[in-house]
């Protein structure tokens, strides 16, 4: 698939990104006495004419603090079929489309460690635009940490124009919230879309957004993945991923968009937690 300069720079951030994510994640497993490792799956994706249409890697790692988390990377391209088009912002008219992001969503094994998802993307249509955001989604929240969480991500969009945090930490709020449950998924983050301004400002602030994440998240993992635990703790934690199953199987944009677009089903359904109650 041939790109563009911002189609290529885009790519190429995400998939560094990823990297760096990645080596971070192990060496928090090695400080725990864990060899765990990402091991990647590569995957092509085949538009229902036949032709190909990028692809990505599937990147999953299953350790003693990270239970379960998963990173992945894609660059896909094509055509959205029929009446989905209309739901795309710029695609109504033309349903041709490019895509490139990263997809991070982390379930712990201490359930004083908070799970987390991070998204960043770039879409091109007739439109071009950035999307994405990160929300902290703790078991048994704890002040500190949100408060931490929520005041490295305001200082990251406070640095820059397009940055707008008491806009996007709202956005989060009403995206992030489980109608038939009346709960919130966690305790928030921020939440954005169709940044389609001047791409070198949207893009500079969404690499903040990425730098933001990598600082911050991990602190917090290292704050809490030893802190001791009871087994009604747990039941807390499995029950509460119940929610999060829900939430990302009826509601999640990026599901949706993965399913309907000739998706990894391993790549896109890697956000489900390992183990999960309904009580």
């Amino acid at each position: 698939m041939q790109l563009d300069d911002q189609q290529l720079a885009a790519r190429t951030w995400f998939e560094s990104l990823r990297n760096r994510i990645c080596a971070e994640f192990e060496a928090i497993e090695r400080e725990a006495g864990s060899d765990a490792a990402f091991d990647y799956t590569p995957w092509d994706r085949i538009d229902p004419s036949g032709a190909a249409g990028g692809g990505g890697v599937r990147g999953v790692m299953k350790g003693r603090v990270f239970e379960k988390v998963g990173v992945n990377v894609s660059t896909v391209g094509g055509a959205f079929e029929g009446e989905f088009a209309k739901t795309i912002h710029g695609a109504a008219d033309d349903p041709s489309f490019f895509a490139t992001g990263i997809s991070l969503v982390a379930h712990m094994a201490n359930p004083r460690a908070p799970a987390v998802h991070m998204n960043c993307r770039f879409l091109a249509t007739t439109n071009r635009w950035f999307g994405g955001g990160a929300d902290l989604n703790p078991p048994l929240p704890v002040a500190g940490d949100t408060d931490e969480f929520h005041a490295v991500l305001k200082s990251a969009c406070d640095a820059h124009e397009a940055g707008d945090y008491p806009r996007f930490k709202q956005w989060a709020d009403e995206y992030f919230y489980i109608p038939h449950r009346q709960c919130h998924r966690g305790v928030g983050g921020i939440f954005f879309d169709h940044l389609e301004g001047d791409f070198d400002t949207d893009f500079a602030f969404v690499r903040a957004v990425g730098e933001a994440f990598l600082d911050v998240y991990p602190r917090i993992v290292r704050r809490r993945m030893a802190d001791d635990f009871t087994p009604a703790d747990v039941e807390q934690r499995d029950i509460w991923r119940g929610r999060y199953a829900e939430f990302n199987l009826v509601y999640d944009r990026g599901t949706l968009f993965g399913l309907k677009t000739g998706g990894n089903i391993d790549a896109i359904l890697m956000s489900l937690p390992p183990v999960a109650t309904w009580a």
